[in-house]
């Protein structure tokens, strides 16, 4: 028996996959797999990892939208501690879902994880008062390589929960707010320009 199951090629863009590993409870709590390269194998998916993070975020952070240039990396991210909605967006030009943007909640509590494929721009808005991400990288992290697109893009139109405000020609927070508090965005993110 598997300890995992995967759904491939979510919302049409190839390579981005929804991992669910078989979760073990008792009264006593809970034990899974957080990720087993056999049972990657076995589901048709053959990566090599090299490289793990972890960041913590407050309620009301977005983060993104990142990629990495010249060393573009898969990513197998998942929420250790509160949950976020997580965002992909396919920047592949030769893909056929080129621009195309899939969003999901990723939870302590439903302890689903994301596999998101190279080529990919990534960000995550916090859901809940903190939030503790990991994520496994088959490239190193490249100083210097980074690209963004702003996560507001108009293009793109990005759905974020909880988040009002209007598109003013820039990335920048000011306006936006997250259930009726700030959106907290870092000077970087607030600098990206729009896809096209």
């Amino acid at each position: 028996m598997g300890h995992l199951t995967v759904e491939k090629d979510v919302n049409g863009i190839e390579g981005l996959c929804i991992i669910t590993p078989y979760i073990y409870e008792d009264e006593r709590g809970f034990f899974y797999e957080s990720y087993s390269q056999r049972d990657m194998l076995n589901a048709g998916i053959d990566i090599k990892f090299v490289q793990d993070n972890q960041s913590m975020s407050k309620k009301g952070v977005l983060r993104g939208l990142h990629f990495q240039k010249q060393h573009p990396q898969t990513k197998l991210v998942r929420v250790i501690r509160g949950e976020v909605f997580d965002v992909v967006v396919d920047i592949r030009k030769e893909s056929k879902t080129y621009g195309r943007w899939h969003g999901i909640r990723l939870s302590e509590y439903n302890r689903r994880q994301l596999l998101i494929p190279a080529g990919m721009a990534h960000g995550f808005l916090a859901l809940s008062d903190m939030v503790e991400c990991c994520y496994k990288c088959d490239d190193l992290y490249c100083p210097g390589d980074e690209g963004g697109i702003a996560w507001n893009d108009p293009n793109i139109g990005i759905s974020w929960p909880g988040v009002e405000g209007v598109y003013r020609g820039s990335a920048a927070a000011d306006g936006y707010t997250f259930e009726k508090a700030p959106l907290i965005v870092s000077d970087k993110d607030a600098g990206w320009d729009i896809l096209k």
